[in-house]
């Protein structure tokens, strides 16, 4: 039974920004579907999808057992959350990330469902994320592994469900993804929320 003091929604809605924000998921799935069709993309969806599980389960056990040696080391990920949050919220804020059609290499889906799953399992951004992130959404910072497994589960459906929405609508709105006016804004938007979430990590970090 699902545990009704872990903040499941705020942690979904963390996710949800994060993964909303232009990044270099986004920008293959959507330029490699555009370029090669929809069989493409979503080969490469399965990929990353499988990454990001395999990823996040061992950033599940990497934290528990982290976490569980104290108080101290608690509060130094909640700075460490902080950080990160920062640092993605800066990364969008200027736009970071290879998004150039030119970069999506034409292969096979299977090969296309291999590199997504290699790129996400061996992604250290993920990892971190998911490390010092996860524990600010559990009461005492120390989340048990079936409290993981289930942030887990819920991280990897957010980004396949926007991953999935994206492949299947790159070609009617290839318009709107492709304006960078527009893409700039959201990316602000969306940075400025992560900032604010940053700015709470580092709160609770100072404020016992």
């Amino acid at each position: 039974m699902i545990d009704p003091v872990v903040n499941w929604a705020g942690f979904a809605l963390a996710v949800l920004l994060i993964e909303m924000t232009p990044g270099p998921n986004m920008a293959w799935l959507v330029t490699l579907t555009l370029a090669e069709g929809r069989r493409a993309g979503l080969g490469a969806i399965f990929g990353v999808a499988l990454g990001l599980t395999a990823n996040a389960a061992l950033s599940v056990l990497a934290a528990s057992l982290i976490l569980a040696q104290g108080p101290a080391l608690t509060k130094a990920v909640s700075v460490l959350a902080a950080a990160m949050m920062a640092w993605l919220a800066w990364e969008a804020w200027k736009g970071s990330g290879e998004s150039s059609p030119a970069a999506t290499p034409r292969q096979s889906t299977e090969r296309h469902a291999l590199a997504g799953f290699a790129i996400n399992l061996l992604n250290p951004k993920s990892a971190l994320f998911f490390i010092t992130v996860m524990p600010q959404f559990i009461p005492d910072g120390q989340p048990g592994f079936g409290e993981g497994l289930t942030l887990a589960a819920i991280s990897v459906s957010i980004a396949t469900a926007i991953h999935l929405t994206l492949v299947l609508l790159a070609e009617q709105a290839r318009g709107v993804l492709m304006a960078e006016a527009r893409a700039r804004i959201v990316r602000r938007v969306l940075a400025l929320a992560m900032l604010g979430v940053g700015l709470w990590f580092l709160a609770k970090a100072f404020v016992a």
